[in-house]
Parts: structure tokens; sequence; C-alpha cells
């Protein structure tokens, strides 16, 4: 089974994705997000075609374990697509992924205009792995 993982934020939607046998997440690109009716409609569109049984959503938690403004339009937006999607929706904790997705594509040589543009699906990707390698 497919998982398909997103990174959700105001403008962008970063989104990766399981391999079938669920060991390895890859970044597959960023949904612009002009509403949440959009958002949730192009979700589905990719739940559909990557046949996915799961969506994992990353919850920004604060450093000390809160949640904060951020957490709270997340979960708020997590509703509205457990609503809209025939899979199980779950959250997983997304601390500092974006600042390692950073690191990571820095790392690798990666231009700036390079990095904004997929930083949001590399950071998916990251929090992925890390649900796959805890599912094990």
């Amino acid at each position: 089974m497919r998982i398909l993982a997103l990174d959700v934020g105001e403008k962008r939607i970063g989104v990766a994705v399981s391999d079938p046998g669920g060991m390895i997440a890859q970044p597959a690109g960023v949904i612009i997000r002009r509403s949440r009716r959009q958002a949730i409609a192009e979700i589905r569109t990719r739940v559909a075609a990557c046949d996915a049984g799961r969506i994992v959503v990353g919850l920004p938690v604060r450093m000390d374990g809160t949640e904060g403004e951020a957490a709270a339009g997340v979960r708020k937006f997590v509703d509205h697509l457990r609503e809209a999607v025939p899979v199980q929706v779950d959250v997983q904790d997304e601390r500092l992924s974006t600042a390692e997705a950073d690191r990571a594509m820095i790392a690798g040589g990666a231009r700036r205009l390079r990095r904004r543009a997929s930083r949001d699906a590399v950071a998916a990707a990251l929090f992925l792995q890390t649900y796959l390698d805890r599912r094990r």
C-alpha cells in the first residue's frame, strides 16, 4: 500500500509518496494552495493516481512539544480532508523537517530557486520516511 504525505502550508502543500511496499519515501511535487476546496480536490486526484491507501499529514509541533496556531490550522485542514477522502488520514510530527530538507538540498548542491520550489516536497518525504520507519 502506498502512503501519501502532505506538508500543509498556507500557500503550498508539499507532497511525497511511498513505494508500494511502504519502505521508501520520495518527494512527489507541490500543490499550490489557492483554496481549501481546490487543494483537497488535487489531493483526492493524487490519492487516486498513486492508489494510496493512507495519507500522513505533517503536524507543525513547537520545539517544546505543544501545538500553536499553525498546528490548529493543520488540524482543521485534516478534519476537512478526512471528510473528503476515502482513506485513513494520520498526523505525524514534522518538527524541523523543513530545516532538515533545506540542509540536505544545500549539501546536494541545489541552488536557491530549486530549493524553494522543492523544499516542501522534500520535507514531506523526510517525515514520511520517519513514519514508515516507525511502522516497521
